[in-house]
């Protein structure tokens, strides 16, 4: 699909069956969401460039992904994508400064681009030109990757009260809880990992980017792009502190699992110590001996139960004096 904005944020559609002779002056963004192998001939047609192709875009040399052609500017970043599913993604998506004019080609929704389009009618004075629009949409970009870790921090707390503080006094937890919560955990990581990795690439992005000629120029330009590298160092920080604490939690889940684990086990060691004792009684009582006194007593048997269960009761109530129980 192919949608152009004017200078006020108006969208204009266009369509390969009824493709526009020439693009209007006011147009200065064009974006193409997942678009065929026909948009993307229509728009290199519009504007005498080579469109970058799917193919292209995963490159992962930084020289294929950044540079310049017939005083063209091509950059390609990786964005984060579905950060609120279960399985966060990154998109890589195509900036391409052409003139006056910016073309996005993207084969993902990152929501950074439906915030922008939404509230392009109220930047003040508009979007005259691709690298002002440019400059405009990487801050939208920025912003919605700082609510993204906010919102993983939110989420961090909450899992971190419940590993810590979810249990309740004289009660054992079931069995599963901390298992399933070392899947939370390891959601969180991933979320956390894409956003790091999207801030690289839009780290490099941006340190392209300030070194253009026209971006230079343009005082406004440059001063947002400046303060755009300066958020994504302070975001990249963030995100590693995230990280950190993520490490964090999830040793503090394993050692909390051991600690569960060993005190299932502590309860199975010592009542096989406890009833060691009675077990020795009952055995040697057992033997198939044909002279054994005591077997001739009239109270032999009271005798022996009483044997066994003090057998049992003395070094129960010596872990228990002892605290290991």
């Amino acid at each position: 699909m192919i949608t152009a904005y004017r200078a006020n944020g108006e969208p204009v559609v266009i369509t390969v069956q009824d493709p526009p002779a020439s693009l209007a002056q006011d147009i200065v963004w064009i974006d193409l969401e997942s678009p065929d192998k026909g948009e993307d001939m229509l728009v290199e047609e519009l504007l005498g460039i080579a469109i970058p192709t799917r193919e292209d875009m995963k490159d992962i040399e930084p020289s294929s992904r950044l540079y310049t052609e017939n005083e063209s500017v091509f950059i390609t970043a990786s964005l984060l994508h579905r950060a609120e599913s279960d399985r966060p993604e990154l998109t890589d998506v195509a900036f391409v400064l052409t003139g006056k004019r910016l073309v996005t080609i993207r084969y993902g929704a990152p929501k950074s681009f439906v915030l922008f389009t939404a509230a392009m009618h109220r930047i003040e004075g508009g979007c005259p030109t691709g690298a002002v629009l440019l400059a405009r949409l990487m801050e939208t970009i920025i912003d919605r990757t700082a609510e993204i870790l906010e919102h993983a921090v939110l989420k961090i707390d909450a899992l971190s009260l419940a590993v810590f503080e979810g249990r309740i006094p004289g009660k054992r937890r079931p069995p599963q809880f901390l298992e399933e919560r070392l899947l939370d955990v390891a959601a969180h990581y991933r979320l956390v990992a894409k956003t790091r990795d999207s801030l690289a690439s839009l780290s490099r992005a941006m340190t392209f980017l300030y070194t253009i000629h026209r971006v230079q120029e343009d005082r406004e330009v440059r001063d947002l792009c400046r303060t755009i590298s300066l958020d994504i160092q302070s975001l990249s920080e963030h995100a590693s502190f995230i990280s950190g604490n993520i490490t964090f939690l999830l040793d503090a889940s394993l050692g909390l699992i051991n600690v569960e684990q060993n005190a299932i086990i502590k309860i199975f060691s010592i009542a096989a110590v406890v009833f060691l004792p009675p077990t020795l009684v009952a055995s040697m009582y057992g033997m198939n001996f044909r002279i054994m006194p005591e077997l001739q007593w009239t109270y032999g048997y009271p005798m022996a139960i009483v044997a066994m269960v003090m057998a049992g009761l003395v070094p129960f109530y010596f872990f228990r004096w002892k605290g290991w129980l």
